[in-house]
């Protein structure tokens, strides 16, 4: 789950961490008044779950009321990098000396947690990691023993900045592990963290990733919708009924049990020459309505020219995933090509229930995704 920079604002601020002082305006008027309180220039930022929202666009400066109400009318109800923009931070304009850019999160390859930090923090912090690796620091640690002030200021060392920022920024780093530990996320990171002519750490911006499998253990987030601003319609639909699907850009649909198998038939299809519609997991064990729901949800997407289903049938039951395909096709108008390759427990039957259905079985992943492709 994806936070808006409010949100993980909010937080930070929470745990000490300082920030801009501002406020989320709905519509131009509130984003005057909110103008008028602060009292001098600001920030007018575009509330989206998308990173790269300066060179986008989506952030704007205003010296008064006016010319914020002017900016928050251009970007609300506006799509930035494709996501439509529904709110806005009105925050004060920083008087920024030093831009740092700092981050915790999961490091999967070394199967730990990874701080990060830079003194060329900013907008172009992706091409400063490739370009000059030298300029990031890095420290991993273990979540069991976390990541303790002699830690932070021994990553802070290494960044060569004058010893009072140092003793600020130190802090902040254990601040940041901290609420990344506690809040069971997967990344917190500010960008950039900023000095001010006093010497004083501001969190800029801010972003955290909170990790879906731990939103039991946060109840803060237990009331927030299952949707996600990024969600394309049919993400949407699917995280309604709970299925693991995700929109590309193809027109073979594709559907499958387990995160592996379905990837390897993405991977099979491009190498084919054809072009995933999307990705769907319907996991293990699926019952016919999981099935039927899946079908039914890829065939309503007006790209896709024909489906493509593989099964393997382990604790997933083969005459049970033939129920669901038969229902979801006698329950929809739309009409795809199908093309199923299914092998496992209950093969045989399942086989023999698709054959009088009329929908094509084949033996072999590359048999089906040849099927599909004729059509």
């Amino acid at each position: 789950m994806r936070l808006f920079e409010f949100e993980a604002k909010e937080i930070l601020k929470r745990y000490g961490l300082p920030v801009p002082k501002g406020k989320v305006a709905w519509n131009p008027a509130e984003a005057a008044a909110v103008a008028a309180e602060i009292g001098k220039p600001v920030a007018v930022k575009a509330q989206v779950l998308v990173s790269g929202r300066g060179k986008a666009g989506g952030i704007t400066f205003a010296n008064d009321p006016d010319e914020a109400r002017d900016a928050a009318t251009r970007l609300l109800g506006s799509r930035l990098k494709g996501n439509r923009v529904k709110t806005i931070l009105v925050e004060e304009k920083l008087d920024m000396v030093d831009q740092i850019y700092v981050s915790v999160g999961v490091d999967a390859q070394a199967k730990s947690y990874v701080v990060l930090a830079s003194m060329s923090g900013g907008v172009d912090i992706e091409e400063v990691a490739v370009s000059q690796p030298d300029r990031m620091v890095r420290r991993q640690f273990d979540p069991t023993t976390g990541f303790g002030i002699e830690d932070a200021a021994d990553l802070v060392s290494r960044l060569g900045i004058a010893a009072d920022v140092a003793v600020r920024l130190t802090s902040a780093v254990e601040t940041l592990c901290e609420v990344l530990l506690q809040k069971d996320a997967e990344l917190v990171e500010v960008n950039p963290l900023v000095t001010l002519p006093s010497g004083e750490l501001v969190a800029a911006d801010a972003r955290i990733i909170i990790d879906d499998s731990a939103l039991f253990r946060q109840p803060e987030f237990q009331g927030r919708s299952s949707e996600r601003a990024d969600d394309t319609p049919l993400e949407a639909e699917a995280r309604r009924n709970n299925l693991a699907y995700v929109d590309l850009d193809g027109d073979i649909g594709i559907i499958g049990n387990g995160a592996g198998l379905v990837m390897a038939t993405l991977d099979l299809v491009d190498q084919f020459g054809g072009k995933p519609a999307n990705f769907l997991d319907i996991g293990g064990g699926a019952r016919p309505d999981v099935v039927k729901k899946s079908l039914q949800l890829v065939m309503s997407k007006p790209e896709v020219k024909a489906v493509l289903i593989n099964i393997l049938g382990g604790i997933t039951r083969c005459d049970l995933v033939a129920q669901g395909v038969i229902e979801g096709l006698a329950e929809t108008q739309v009409r795809r090509p199908v093309a199923i390759r299914m092998i496992g427990t209950n093969e045989e039957e399942g086989t023999r229930m698709l054959r009088q259905a009329g929908v094509h079985v084949l033996s072999s992943m590359e048999e089906a995704v040849r099927k599909v492709l004729e059509r």
